[in-house]
């Protein structure tokens, strides 16, 4: 059960949250830049398949050790922002590499937020799963 709640808590803070940040913080500067690569009406399969997953690798590689070894909530929040500097600077910086019109104010604002995002749900999985699990 203790996995479950921590899956739940994580994944429904980074979705919720990201909702918010996709259409206020980044969709803006996209829209910018590469207003002819955004879509009028998101495809959510593969928004909800990155995110299963993405969720997933953070609970692996962060949430369930800041459990299982007792890690502090600044510990987690900041091995979640490492896992979401590769994962986002991974896209970001080939994107900016090979597509046309893709800038750095794209790169960093992305960049930032995706290590926000990670970080802040990964503390709310683990902190909720501390107090409810």
């Amino acid at each position: 059960m203790t996995y479950v709640i921590l899956y739940a808590v994580t994944f429904t803070v980074f979705l919720a949250i990201d909702f918010l940040g996709l259409s206020y913080i980044v969709k803006p500067v996209f829209d910018k830049h590469v207003p002819e690569l955004i879509l009028d009406k998101p495809r959510y399969l593969p928004a909800l398949m990155f995110y299963s997953f993405y969720i997933g690798g953070v609970l692996w590689f962060v949430s369930v050790p800041a459990l299982l070894d007792n890690r502090s909530l600044l510990w987690t929040f900041g091995s979640a922002a490492f896992i979401g500097a590769i994962a986002y600077g991974t896209y970001e910086f080939t994107s900016l590499a090979v597509t046309k019109g893709w800038s750095w104010e794209m790169v960093v604002t992305d960049l930032i937020w995706g290590m926000c995002l990670t970080g802040v749900s990964a503390c709310a999985g683990v902190a909720a799963t501390r107090a409810w699990g």
